[in-house]
């Protein structure tokens, strides 16, 4: 987050909130073996790219 222009509480709540979503339902952790803190639902189709605040956090996951 330190590559973002802050524009004011109500764009840095939003920063954080998707930041937080991000690191517990999309981003593999290491200390748990490289698994997601709370996966979301798996679909079965092929694997899409994902991006948040504008790109700078991107994942990917199986579409439905």
């Amino acid at each position: 987050m330190n590559r973002m222009l802050i524009f004011g509480e109500k764009h840095l709540r939003y920063c954080i909130e998707n930041y937080i979503e991000h690191y517990h339902q999309e981003r593999a952790h290491q200390s748990l073996d490289n698994k997601i803190i709370a996966p979301p639902q798996q679909g079965s189709g092929k694997i899409e790219c994902h991006e948040r605040l504008g790109g700078l956090l991107e994942f990917y996951r199986r579409a439905a």
